[in-house]
């Protein structure tokens, strides 16, 4: 899962973006409203996490941006803005949650989880897809309910493809959604390849499996 925060505090930020990283996820950041505004125009995530009092402009600003690009990037809100008005302001313009700071990491992260949970499982705390069951909270991975273990990189490309079951994926934007802001020091999508090879071979027994689309990117074959 990958997740943008958006905070100019810099030791909260730092703070945020250890415990993600931490629980495995992929974070991007920035502190200012113009980077923010760059990003989530050019790049997807599954959360954002939104401060509203950003030096160059307010963050409600920014989530007006996704709403009119037609985004559906799980929002939560975390600023020390904690009045009424503002919490509102954010829910109506379509906010996941809001999260008034000072804040222990602990509930963050569980707000998080909620978040995707709701935006890309239903809900669920599992995902059941014939013979292959996945726990996204521990990461864990069954074929015919035996363990199989995947690398973390293995683990993001079926995650990514997964919550893009019904869409083909091109091979920049699986890059650019496993291997964040890094994507830009590559030189060839080679990388992807082995992770990709790797991910079939341990799916051989299951009822997915990862399709090639030549010269476009893959999507996720269902039987």
């Amino acid at each position: 899962m990958k997740i943008l925060i958006i905070e100019d505090e810099r030791e909260m930020l730092n703070n945020m973006r250890e415990t993600l990283e931490r629980e495995k996820y992929i974070v991007e950041a920035t502190t200012h409203f113009k980077e923010a505004s760059l990003k989530i125009g050019v790049y997807s995530y599954d959360c954002i996490l939104l401060d509203i009092g950003l030096p160059d402009g307010n963050g409600l600003e920014l989530l007006k941006q996704l709403k009119a690009q037609g985004k559906n990037e799980g929002v939560i809100i975390v600023s020390a803005k904690d009045s009424l008005d503002d919490r509102l302001e954010g829910l109506n313009l379509g906010a996941d949650d809001y999260l008034p700071k000072p804040f222990h990491m602990a509930e963050l992260h569980a707000r998080v989880k909620a978040v995707l949970r709701r935006r890309n499982f239903d809900g669920n705390k599992t995902i059941d897809i014939g013979n292959v069951s996945i726990n996204p909270e521990n990461r864990s991975i069954t074929i015919n309910q035996k363990d199989i273990v995947l690398n973390r990189k293995e683990y993001d490309i079926l995650m990514y493809l997964i919550t893009n079951k019904t869409r083909l994926v091109t091979k920049s934007a699986l890059a650019e959604h496993v291997w964040g802001d890094y994507i830009d020091q590559a030189d060839s999508f080679d990388f992807i390849y082995s992770q990709i090879k790797n991910l079939r071979k341990k799916l051989n027994h299951a009822t997915i499996n990862v399709e090639a689309v030549y010269g476009v990117g893959y999507k996720l074959d269902i039987e």
